[in-house]
């Protein structure tokens, strides 16, 4: 008889979900040096775009940048396989401008692809995870470890677990010393549009249908979230002139600080924007109740800022027309996306709504617009670094979290694979807070304030935005990646040559005073500026909105010695000149934030010993148990006057 034998490998760490968390995950853990295998359901959804054919956008452009900073991936590979570029909110100001690039999905995908094949200590490998394996052991009196069961608010546990490693559905063996769970929405998923059921992941592949299981053995909470795509159009049945072309920017802004524009500049593809009307909405009000997202059939939560079209126009009654953006998704393929027509409505209905916009009367759909469900976390069962309180070695990043998009995805991926090489290297985790970037935000928001539906980042939900803008993002974050190893000396001495260059020349104009003379005057009038009464320093001209330091060369009697700047030295120079006031006032204001940051509240505290706190109160910080009475104001539920007899508590233990 014959005796099956499995396969049995050891990895440093291993990586579950190769989607853009799983590959910034996998690189930065190979990067630092530790063996690691990732692993994808298929090798086509590697780095896989199911949905808009961009990254970046506002706010996201932002976490691209800061990504690039620390070291990650996600920048460099858009720069090489954009076919359009935009920086979005440029009538506004700089703390919401924000890049994004259209894609060639097929492109986008095989570069990742290469690269991780060709990283040292990286295996990717084509398998279904479907178990973790862990131990479990007791934990010690008088410790307290926060639970992953949603019910009992996370103080009830008594055992810890301790991740070895993970199965497959072959039953081959990985064991592991940390694993970091990168799902996206593959787990139990199902698409759905109409009274159509397909259980599988997104794109038609292959759902991953055992590991929830798994997780919820192991005390995991899980949850149903959904989220869903347009449809996709044949370009040959678009008529274009009945829209609004929308070009690329003449001057391509990189997302990788390692790039010039020199370096990426390229003819650009054309979007195009169209608008649904009156006929379009009464044609989805007609069918409503067709819809599985108001028929009940849909069980999980959708995001509120990415909404389907049939969610727009009940929500939106005064609205008679929606716009439409309608995107290559390659620069060879006829594939059109629909940006702003996510949908679950029948079949019959899609080409009977979609026939009645502007340019796309007799189009012919290609893929169908369909919802997708599937499996996530409560992300309050992580601590900040993004590890599960109870489980030591096991990290989770993504969409498993609740997050929605690429960009949030792939910033959590690299912070959790940053800190599951450190926990290997016995170093603390790297823990980037809300006023050090938006990857502090988004994290903090997912671990802090209890999410029910998918995650989006915004602009608004960052307080210091006037300091984390996506065109500093080198210069808050660069230290931090060249510190943690993923910056190598080269591209570290050329950044410090960067901030040099800045700093020099801001204080340069800050000392060059120019008088009330006659040219003085006269080039003030000829920029609509105001004339000078007395003597002003080059700074203080730079400050004039009308006025920019490059158009006052001819005022600054040393600029050519001074030679040509870079154009990303000189955006800096003026807009810390321009808006230095802000910039000192939100400065200030961080201050006072790192003050409540530094208050720790210790790991074992007993909320039940902290006299006067309200039971949801004493609820809620039990549950998320915060680092910090910072991190605890943000709770919601927890009040100003909870945190006050919190502060009083500690400061009396102390």
């Amino acid at each position: 008889m014959a005796v099956n034998s499995y396969i049995k490998e050891e990895y440093d760490i291993v990586v579950v979900g190769a989607g853009h968390a799983g590959c910034e995950a996998a690189l930065a853990a190979a990067r630092l040096g530790f063996k690691t295998i990732l692993f994808t359901i298929s090798m086509d959804s590697v780095a896989l775009m199911p949905c808009n054919p961009n990254i970046g956008g506002s706010s996201k452009g932002h976490l691209v940048r800061e990504i690039d900073a620390l070291g990650g991936e996600m920048g460099k590979n858009i720069d090489k396989t954009y076919i359009q570029s935009k920086m979005l909110n440029v009538s506004k100001g700089p703390a919401v401008h924000s890049l994004r690039a259209q894609a060639d999905k097929v492109e986008y995908t095989k570069h990742m692809r290469l690269t991780l094949q060709n990283t040292d200590n990286l295996t990717l490998r084509q398998a279904e995870v479907t178990e973790l394996l862990y131990e479990e052991i007791p934990v010690n009196t008088g410790e307290r470890v926060n639970s992953d069961s949603q019910a009992d608010n996370g103080c009830n546990a008594t055992t810890k677990k301790i991740i070895k490693g993970v199965k497959t559905f072959s039953g081959a063996t990985y064991l592991a010393k940390a694993v970091v769970l990168c799902t996206g929405t593959y787990l139990k998923a199902r698409c759905i549009y109409g009274d159509v059921v397909n259980h599988t992941g997104p794109n038609g592949l292959q759902a991953a249908n055992g590991l929830s299981d798994s997780m919820s053995d192991a005390g995991i909470f899980i949850r149903r979230f959904k989220t869903g795509t347009p449809a996709r159009l044949d370009k040959k049945t678009i008529d274009f002139s009945k829209m609004e072309e929308q070009k690329g920017d003449e001057r391509i802004v990189p997302f990788s600080f390692t790039n010039k524009e020199e370096d990426i500049k390229r003819d650009q593809i054309s979007c195009w924007l169209t608008y649904t009307n009156e006929e379009t909405h009464q044609i989805i009000k007609d069918n409503i109740d067709r819809s599985p997202l108001f028929s009940g059939f849909i069980e999980g939560t959708g995001p509120r800022y990415c909404p389907s079209i049939e969610d727009k126009v009940m929500k939106f009654p005064d609205k008679n027309r929606h716009q439409l953006f309608i995107e290559p998704e390659g620069e060879f393929t006829n594939e059109m996306y629909m940006g702003g027509m996510s949908s679950s409505l029948p079949e019959d209905v899609q080409y009977a709504m979609i026939r009645t916009v502007p340019g796309l009367e007799n189009v012919t759909i290609i893929r169908n617009a369909y919802a997708i469900e599937y499996d996530c976390i409560n992300a309050v069962n992580l601590d900040a670094s993004l590890e599960f309180k109870n489980f030591d070695g096991l990290f989770s990043a993504g969409q498993l979290n609740g997050s929605s998009g690429y960009e949030e995805a792939a910033a959590q991926g690299l912070m959790a694979g940053i800190n599951a090489a450190r926990k290997l290297q016995g170093k603390e985790p790297i823990i980037l807070d809300r006023s050090q970037g938006y990857i502090g935000v988004l994290i903090d928001d997912l671990v802090t304030k209890e999410t029910f539906e998918p995650y989006r980042m915004m602009t608004s939900r960052a307080e210091y935005r006037l300091l984390l803008r996506q065109d500093n993002a080198d210069l808050r974050l660069t230290d931090i990646g060249h510190d943690i190893g993923l910056i190598d000396d080269e591209r570290y001495d050329a950044f410090c040559n960067k901030r040099n260059q800045i700093n020099a020349e801001i204080e340069r104009v800050s000392e060059i005073m120019v008088g009330a003379n006659k040219k003085v005057q006269e080039f003030l009038e000829a920029h609509n500026s105001t004339p000078l009464k007395t003597a002003a320093s080059l700074a203080e001209l730079i400050r004039r909105p009308e006025l920019d330091y490059e158009a006052l060369a001819e005022l600054d009697p040393d600029r050519q010695s001074i030679g040509e700047l870079p154009p990303e030295v000189i955006e800096q120079i003026n807009i810390d000149i321009k808006y230095e006031g802000y910039i000192t006032r939100q400065k200030q204001q961080v201050e006072h934030f790192k003050k409540m940051e530094k208050k720790k509240i210790p790991a074992d505290i007993n909320y039940d010993d902290v006299s006067n706190l309200r039971k949801e109160a004493r609820q809620k910080l039990a549950q998320v148990r915060p680092a910090s009475l910072g991190q605890a104001s943000r709770i919601s539920g927890v009040s100003p006057a909870d945190v006050s007899v919190l502060m009083i508590y500690l400061t009396a233990k102390n």
